[in-house]
């Protein structure tokens, strides 16, 4: 142990030291925490918690901010600093400073040393790196000392610009007070130094959540968001942030009053995103581009459809937006998010940028106004609204723009009306729209022909009315508080139905509003009585009481739970609350190494595992909570999990013992209900196999109490009986007693927690997976080999080894990954190469490796050094030229001299400026365009061209300079900026929006889903569609690509090279019967036909009618919804269930269950991912009964195929199966007709039949 005030003495000659983040200072109360206290105070998140405690252990050892010391890991976790859970972790994490020991020469290694041999995952490596170099320097663990980067650069142990403040990687460290993720060295800069000790803690405040990143109190105060009172009533305890937010005038200024979300189209009663709207035709792209500017502009892209709110950059990838409008939305989101002042780097406002003309009048004009009309001009800086006298007075607005934008002219009428094709405000706009009662978002509305308006769209007059009234609430969460009456009808204490038919109602004039008060009021006392302060435990229910007083959760959460204040939802959101519920995640199942993921006990039945290792890990989900299926994502006890043939019966007895750690034992001697570890003390169970249990437990949440049936904190076990300190020191100290589990890849003996560590998390599930390697493909160095190595002597001339040094000290060095190294030993083992030859590779990698550190060896490029070894990598440079730069006898100025280098690096001399004649006077192109010697246009296209071929020039200084560089000179205007930072990007480079589809496509090929030759396809098809305008296909419920009707071998690649091309049109293309027949069509049962007066009816109107019973009928229809369409065969007409029950084909009785029916098309949500999946994929994991899914997969087979919910249209069987929608288990059931695929009632002859059988 190590006193702070003496460590911190200790400095470094050359560069300064500091400690790392030693704990937590909470500003509203004055106290500080450690950072495993704060942790368990929920001030912290876990994952930001043991990532700052792995940087201290990494630097100086764990740090006691209270008592201010330093302890090793192992007396940390002693002396209670950290809990014994995060015990394996962090000895990890200690090895950065201890060293690792290199598998090939057992000398002690640092942690770059160690990521370079695979030791250490990269992206944990290169997080202590940075704690490191934050902190106090690179650790020698060989001297025992911190070093500067330059001289761990010179001893090996780092790499040149290794790391970067941009890295994603590094970003894990959430800071509670500004909400937003940073890398350690910015998280530091946040911090304050405690003058006493010199401690930095990371000071933590009452924040909310504003559009960027989070808001303190005091600057809602500074910005007259909240008043004094409010402000010290959040300090004191009184109220808290939630209580806040749900004051209107603060919720607005932090969210917003929403911007137009999407489009509702009237006729059919549909939700449309803005995007889906241009891309149907039914909006202009000019108008659609400027509806998007501004949602971006007002905070987030809005998905009507999910009431979902996107950056950008996520909008794009979620497929929100398309790759065409990307970089026009990222400078509208500019108005949220800041835009950079090119004289002064600062961060500035959209109206500070409009005074700069930084951005075109016009356009800033109409994001301005657009920001007014929903709640506010936006702060950049601090991320969120602001009242008008505010923005005065932070420079964001003014009086002159105030008089413009009051005057509504032309100048201010930015936006357009489809439906009377006027030009309006925004706000105009506004009121002209309609709210969804479902989500309460706003909606531009596409008025049909008839100027019928569709009451299930809320009208902006209606919800003014709203607005205004105001109500005082009595109980549940708004107690105490006047609110709109609009605010109160769009809480969660009523939804979509329950809304509709109040302004329904309303609008009829069947309800006036003091009526509506009075309903309003008893249904919120209602559902405040009603609410249960119930929570799903791990096989019972549980009160809040008992979680008060397992300590879990405070008497005034439970307070809160009874008045309604916070929901069962709020409370189990807090992630320690969820764990004590329901555990983390135990080892679900096994990862193949050709990514196939199979059950423990199939593992155990395929020889994957032996019969021990998979009784063990199963005994250890049982007596975790469950049987985890980790392919369907399911939990089981044990029993159920016999009957799902999840395990066999042969382990039922094993596990069902093993599950009374769950359920509890009972006691010989008095019959009372004890845990596993009174059972262990009465000697009921093994002390090993209670261990072992016990230890899972701890490992997977804590430690579970069978009376009350969830876990509970160590010290409440240690009160209740059901632990002691001495069963903690034997788990605390791991030996052989408590490594009760084996690892099948390393054969070691190990913890269960050390176990989970070397687990993967399944991204489709988030289970986690024991992964199981192939057979090692490490080349077995034997002594011959070794030997050989030893004795080879190298020259090198440059780095570490400068001088001599054997081949083995070469071989195993930083300078080479594991991977070319294994390479390398493969070669000279199978004889490929000679020791010879392999001595030239190595003194190659390490010389190209050392030559690119060198200063003398580097040339200027465009934007960045560029070294010797990649000009001759690229053959700009040849073998003779780089050998003379090697040997000193050309420099770098001497090579660039050359006019083919010269041209590589700097290019050649673009369009610079003007020269005048007969007077030979120069002029910039700027300066030209001022006297009106070349046109703005003309000016623009030599500007973007000089932009994008590498510098603004200056033609009479002669000077290079980048776009920021030039503005600030004033070699150009600041109306150009923009543009010609976009053309500045064909040097810089452009961000990729797309990641999403490039994971999918490598898990598909890593699983044998997707060929390679079918991937590159794929990518083909994609590249096509993103360089051409994309070609889209009306399907079931939205658009279909060309492309996905290609993946979908639904279209040839002829057919879909000719769209492309434009060599046919889509309507050609869909009258093709081939591939109507999976975009739409379909065949299903239509109607009635009365035979004797020829009359045709709908299927409801026949059973209202006496012709059908209720029961036919009923499945008829459901059999319509799950094909595609509810139809009306009088009027030709295909609805969806909604419209439907809307035009009175069906009765509103059967809404429900048709809407259920309904989800074969428009596809089920998957309870444990929350991803859209099939309805064969619903059977398979049991939400829907197996008869009725069989019935509608059936009726869509025999209609056209199997519907693919997520692309919106049917499929061909082989897809099916390759996209999990269909197996060969449900082929033969279906092909195979018995009693169970009959579900269909032939009413003539009183038969079962099936869907097919009845169509023919």
């Amino acid at each position: 142990m190590v006193s702070i005030s003496q460590n911190t003495a200790m400095k470094k000659n050359g560069y300064e030291v500091h400690e790392p983040v030693a704990g937590i200072f909470l500003e509203k109360t004055g106290e500080k925490f450690t950072i495993y206290q704060a942790m368990k105070k929920h001030l912290l998140k876990p994952g930001t918690a043991l990532a700052l405690l792995e940087a201290q252990a990494a630097t100086v050892g764990i740090i006691d901010p209270i008592g201010n010391r330093i302890f090793p890991v192992a007396d940390a976790v002693k002396e209670g600093v950290v809990g014994p859970e995060m015990r394996e972790k962090l000895l990890f994490a200690e090895k950065a400073i201890s060293g690792y020991i290199d598998p090939y020469t057992n000398q002690i290694i640092s942690v770059y040393q160690a990521m370079q041999k695979d030791l250490v995952p990269r992206d944990y490596g290169l997080r202590l790196l940075e704690a490191q170099i934050a902190s106090k320097g690179i650790f020698d663990p060989v001297e025992k000392t911190s070093i500067s980067t330059d001289a761990a650069i010179q001893k090996g142990l780092y790499e040149k610009a290794l790391l970067s403040d941009q890295m994603s990687e590094l970003k894990v460290f959430y800071n509670p007070s500004t909400q937003e993720y940073l890398n350690y060295q910015n998280l530091l800069e946040t911090c304050t130094v405690e003058p006493e000790t010199g401690l930095l803690l990371l000071p933590v405040c009452i924040a909310f959540k504003g559009l960027r990143k989070g808001i303190s109190s005091s600057e809602l105060l500074e910005s007259k968001i909240i008043d004094k009172e409010t402000y010290e009533d959040l300090q004191k305890g009184k109220t808290t942030t939630q209580d806040v937010m749900l004051i209107e005038t603060v919720k607005e200024y932090l969210e917003g009053k929403g911007s137009i979300a999407g489009v509702a189209d009237l006729s059919t009663n549909q939700r449309i995103s803005i995007y889906q709207a241009m891309k149907q035709g039914i909006l202009m792209p000019g108008t659609a581009l400027i509806l998007l500017e501004a949602q971006a502009a007002t905070g987030f892209m809005i998905d009507p459809v999910g009431n979902k709110k996107y950056t950008v950059g996520e909008a794009i990838m979620h497929k929100l937006i398309g790759p065409e409008c990307h970089l026009k939305l990222l400078s509208a989101e500019r108005a949220v998010t800041g835009y950079k002042d090119p004289y002064s780097g600062e961060t500035i406002s959209l109206f500070q940028a409009m005074s700069k003309d930084l951005i075109v009048k016009e356009h800033g004009i109409r994001l301005l106004e657009a920001q007014i009309a929903t709640g506010g001009i936006i702060d950049p800086i601090n991320s969120h609204r602001l009242p008008i006298q505010v923005a005065f007075k932070r420079g964001y607005f003014d009086e002159k723009m105030n008089k413009i934008l009051e005057d509504e002219g032309d100048d201010t009428k930015g936006f357009f009306d489809p439906n009377t094709e006027d030009n309006l405000t925004y706000l105009q706009l506004i009121e002209r729209c309609v709210t969804d009662p479902g989500t309460g978002l706003c909606l531009l509305p596409l008025h049909d022909k008839s100027g019928k308006f569709n009451s299930s769209f809320i009208d902006y007059k209606t919800k003014t009315v709203f607005k205004t009234e105001k109500v005082k609430v009595t109980c549940g969460k708004y107690m105490g508080m006047t609110v709109s009456l609009w605010e109160l009808l769009m809480s969660e204490y009523f939804n979509e139905h329950q809304r509709q038919d109040i302004f329904q109602k309303y609008k009829e004039g069947k309800l006036n509003i003091s009526t509506i008060i009075k309903m309003i009021l008893e249904t919120i006392d209602t559902s405040v009585k009603a609410t249960r302060t119930v929570f799903e435990g791990i096989r019972e229910t549980v009160t809040a009481k008992q979680l008060v007083e397992a300590e879990i959760i405070s008497e005034k959460v439970m307070k809160e739970l009874e008045d309604g204040k916070k929901s069962i939802k709020d409370v189990i959101e807090d992630e320690n609350v969820n764990v004590y519920l329901q555990g983390k995640d135990s080892i679900a199942g096994i990862l193949l190494p050709d990514s196939q993921v199979i059950t423990i006990y199939q593992a155990r039945q395929k020889g994957k595992l032996m019969p021990g290792t998979a009784l063990i890990l199963l005994e250890a989900q049982a007596a975790t909570g469950f049987i985890i299926d980790p392919i369907g994502n399911r939990k089981f006890s044990v029993d159920d999990a016999v009957k799902a043939k999840i395990v066999g019966p042969d382990v039922c007895q094993k596990l069902r013992s093993a599950e009374r750690a769950v359920t509890g034992y009972k006691d010989p001697h008095d019959g009372k209900i004890i845990s596993l570890f009174q059972a262990m003390q009465k000697d009921l169970i093994l002390k090993d196999h209670g261990i072992r249990l016990l230890e899972a437990q701890i490992a997977t949440g804590g430690i579970i109490d069978p009376v009350n049936s969830h876990r509970i904190p160590v010290h409440v076990a240690y009160k209740r009986g059901y632990f002691n300190e001495e069963m903690n020191q034997i788990l605390s100290d791991p030996s052989d007693d408590t490594k009760g589990f084996f690892d099948p890849n390393t054969h070691e003996n190990l913890t269960y927690l050390q176990l989970l560590a070397r687990c993967v998390k399944d991204p489709g599930t988030g289970l986690c997976l024991l992964p199981l390697k192939s057979k090692s493909t490490k080349i077995n160095i034997d002594d011959n080999m070794k030997d050989i190595f030893h004795r080879t002597i190298i020259t090198v001339k440059y780095g570490r080894f400068k001088g001599s040094t054997t081949l083995w000290e070469a071989i195993n060095s930083e300078y080479l990954s594991e991977d070319k190294r294994q390479d390398l030993f493969k070669l000279f083992r199978s004889r490929k190469i000679t020791v010879e030859q392999l001595t030239v590779i190595i003194i190659d990698i390490i010389e190209s490796k050392e030559i690119k550190q060198q200063a003398e060896l580097n040339f200027e490029g465009l934007r960045g050094e560029v070294s010797v070894v990649d000009l001759l990598n690229l053959e700009i440079v040849d073998e003779k030229t780089y050998k003379s730069m090697i040997d000193g006898k050309l420099s770098s100025t001497d090579v660039m001299k050359m006019d083919s280098v010269r041209a590589y690096l700097q290019g050649t001399s673009c369009v610079a400026g003007l020269i005048l004649q007969p007077s030979n006077q120069k002029l910039s192109i700027n300066e030209a365009q001022k006297k009106g010697i070349l046109t703005p246009g003309t000016a623009l296209c030599l500007l973007e061209a000089q932009a994008a071929t590498g510098f603004i020039v200056d033609p009479l200084k002669n000077q290079k300079l980048t776009v920021e560089e030039a503005l600030r000179e004033k070699v150009i205007g600041p109306q150009v900026y923009e543009k010609l930072l976009s053309a500045e990007r064909a040097v810089t480079g452009y961000k990729d929006p797309y990641t999403e589809k490039r994971e999918q496509l490598i898990r598909q090929y890593k699983s044998g889903a997707l060929k390679l030759e079918e991937i590159i396809e794929i990518l083909t098809v994609i590249i096509t569609e993103l360089s051409t305008k994309e070609r889209k296909f009306k399907g079931l419920r939205k658009q279909v690509s060309a492309s996905e009707l290609l993946e979908s071998k639904i279209i040839s690649k002829e057919i879909f090279d000719k769209i492309m091309q434009g060599k046919i049109s889509e309507e050609n293309v869909t009258e093709i019967e081939s591939i109507q027949k999976y975009l739409g069509a379909t065949n299903c049962i239509a109607g009635v036909r009365v035979e004797s007066t020829k009359i045709i009816m709908s299927i409801y109107e026949a059973k209202c009618r006496g012709l059908l019973t209720p029961g036919t009928s009923l499945i008829l229809l459901e059999a319509q919804a799950a094909t595609g369409f509810v139809i009306d065969p009088v009027n030709n007409k295909k609805l969806s269930v909604e419209e439907a029950v809307a035009q009175g084909v069906v009765g509103k009785e059967w809404k429900k269950k048709l809407l259920s029916a309904e989800r074969a098309v428009t596809g089920y949500k998957d309870p444990y991912t929350g991803n859209t999946i099939s309805l064969f994929q619903a059977l398979k994991k049991d939400l829907i009964v197996k008869d009725h899914g069989i019935r509608l997969l059936e009726a869509q087979i025999a209609t056209g195929g199997i519907i693919d919910p997520v692309h919106s249209h049917r499929v061909p069987v082989q897809v099916a199966y390759q996209r999990g929608y269909f197996d060969e288990e449900m082929n033969q059931i279906l092909t195979d007709p018995d009693d169970d695929t009959k579900g269909f009632f032939d009413p003539n002859t009183k038969e079962n039949l099936t869907y097919l059988q009845l169509i023919e």
